[in-house]
């Protein structure tokens, strides 16, 4: 193998290693915007992990953050809830800072 191939299968391992852990930060953030959702719609814990999976799956089928921060605010509004979309993109980047940290320190 020349050192270009390694060079290149390292570069392509490198990008899996990065796409999944930013996949598995995703996921705990949807996790983390679940508990936060749940908080303020009084759910008990299951319901929050039942929206944690509805999250991620609504997470999956579209590129970009902007379909869960819209998700985020139809489900609060139809709870009844008033929650401005800067709040909501706050909570995303501080849900993924975390999911981040986690995801960086195995746990």
């Amino acid at each position: 193998m020349s050192g270009f191939s390694k060079r290149e299968e390292g570069f392509e391992s490198k990008f899996a290693f990065d796409a999944e852990k930013r996949f598995r930060a995703e996921a705990r953030r949807n996790k983390l915007l679940a508990e936060w959702f749940g908080g303020k719609a009084k759910l008990d814990s299951a319901g929050i992990d039942a929206y944690a999976q509805e999250l991620t799956a609504h997470d999956l089928r579209k590129v970009g953050d902007a379909d869960v921060a819209a998700k985020l605010a139809a489900d609060l509004k139809s709870k009844g809830i008033t929650v401005g979309d800067q709040e909501i993109r706050s909570e995303m980047e501080r849900c993924l800072r975390t999911a981040f940290e986690a995801v960086a320190n195995g746990t």
